[in-house]
């Protein structure tokens, strides 16, 4: 399993994760989840594996400032999964699945140089 990146293709953070694996000469895969959503099934383990929802959504977004405050307290599983496919840019970027499997929110360089061996 390589490296894989979640993200938005314009987004400015993924867009300097992914600058920094070119010069490391890291291979990897990037899907921007707009033009193709995240299944469920991996989002669900993915919130558990971080913690909980509130890990995988970026709360402090203009995203989530701006939904209605009636969807800003899912209860469960399904309310979470309906949410971000409704609003898929609440999902905090990029989301990196390493080739261990783990996964981390957000760009880190000592992070990832740490999960990927790398100076």
């Amino acid at each position: 399993m390589s490296l894989k990146l979640y993200g938005l293709a314009k987004c400015s953070t993924c867009i300097k994760a992914r600058a920094w694996l070119d010069e490391k000469g890291i291979a990897h895969q990037f899907q921007d989840y707009r033009d193709v959503p995240i299944p469920a099934a991996s989002l669900k383990n993915w919130a558990q594996e971080l913690g909980g929802w509130e890990k995988l959504v970026n709360r402090a977004s203009m995203t989530w400032r701006n939904l209605d405050e009636s969807l800003k307290s899912p209860g469960s599983d399904k309310e979470w999964l309906s949410l971000i496919a409704q609003y898929p840019a609440l999902i905090r970027r990029p989301l990196a699945v390493f080739p261990d499997a783990s996964v981390t929110v957000g760009f880190n360089e000592k992070r990832y140089a740490e999960k990927l061996g790398v100076r």
